[in-house]
């Protein structure tokens, strides 16, 4: 019996072996290069936490932002981008349900949940130039959700801290156990968004292979790519925060590439459809629709007016007398 044996009881060696195999991905032979075998290939890494229990996670955290976030209720658009991410999906490893919301934020941008919870910013909408382009940031999304990237980055953590293991089953200490800080200001915990540079590296090419097995030209990932470097050359900081520890971005471009070229050609592809006009058409009247609805939540001013008085002694007194302005909130 090793010394390592003698210190720590059977049970816990036993939990430590599981935990140091999690980040590992269960991957049946090699199809993961085959997208013939998308749907019938295990993508998803080894995880200590359930996919109930992550699916729990991430839906309670999903009523968190549709409470916070100003969302797009408007059929036309929702059903539509609706549309294309469970399009991605049906043609994807994903083994949960996709739910699929839209938010009114301008930044280019979409982010998913553990457990299938997609939030699509129509920032991300109105800079596509083409169907294909948000289908491409759709599969990235759907990629980080069936590798089960989040589980598998929970239980990595736990191992730095192995006595706090305990606290990961109870969802609302996540914050707390890792110390992160808040993301996009609707309360969801950073390790939430916030990937490995080989998570987001494997989730483009699960991206990649998505978009084609779903008829999208894998290409245009790449040129959103270059539309993302060049929207933050022209307005730096218009790319959200939670990007800067992505791979960068040239590099991102020259990977995926690559990997394109690996996959077999195809005679045509789903570029875009006159629809996507239209609805970004109708999204322009619907925010504006929605800033001419919303009451303005700012401070106003305005100055107290001098009170009546039985005594007209008193009367003349507060007429003389100026009154300070009263700062008041408009309900």
């Amino acid at each position: 019996m090793t010394s390592l044996a003698r210190i720590m009881p059977r049970k816990t060696l036993a939990v430590l072996v599981l935990l140091a195999l999690s980040g590992l991905p269960v991957l049946a032979g090699d199809t993961k290069s085959d997208p013939d075998q998308i749907g019938n290939r295990k993508v998803a890494h080894r995880s200590i936490i359930s996919q109930e229990k992550e699916i729990a996670i991430g839906r309670q955290y999903a009523s968190e932002i549709e409470r916070s976030a100003k969302l797009i209720t408007d059929p036309v658009i929702t059903e539509y981008v609706n549309r294309i991410a469970q399009n991605v999906a049906r043609n994807s490893d994903l083994k949960v349900p996709l739910t699929v919301k839209v938010i009114d934020a301008p930044e280019i941008n979409a982010f998913a949940l553990p457990g299938g919870f997609l939030f699509v910013y129509s920032g991300l909408l109105k800079a596509a130039t083409e169907e294909d382009q948000v289908a491409g940031v759709v599969a990235h999304e759907i990629g980080h959700v069936a590798a089960r990237h989040w589980a598998s980055q929970m239980t990595k953590a736990s191992l730095l801290n192995y006595a706090t293991i305990p606290l990961i089953f109870v969802p609302m200490t996540y914050p707390v156990y890792l110390g992160v800080s808040q993301a996009l200001n609707f309360g969801v915990p950073l390790a939430f968004l916030k990937f490995s540079r080989n998570d987001e590296a494997e989730a483009d090419y699960l991206g990649l292979q998505y978009m084609y097995k779903a008829g999208y030209d894998p290409n245009s990932y790449v040129a959103f790519f270059g539309k993302i470097m060049e929207e933050e050359r022209r307005q730096p900081g218009s790319v959200p925060k939670i990007f800067q520890d992505h791979p960068p971005t040239p590099e991102r471009i020259v990977k995926a590439e690559e990997e394109i070229k690996q996959l077999p050609k195809r005679d045509q592809y789903l570029v875009t459809t006159s629809e996507f006009n239209d609805v970004k058409a109708h999204l322009n009247t619907v925010i504006a629709q929605l800033k001419r609805n919303r009451p303005e939540t700012g401070p106003t001013l305005e100055r107290r007016e001098p009170q009546a008085s039985a005594s007209p002694g008193a009367q003349g007194q507060d007429q003389g007398d100026e009154k300070p302005p009263v700062l008041r909130r408009r309900d």
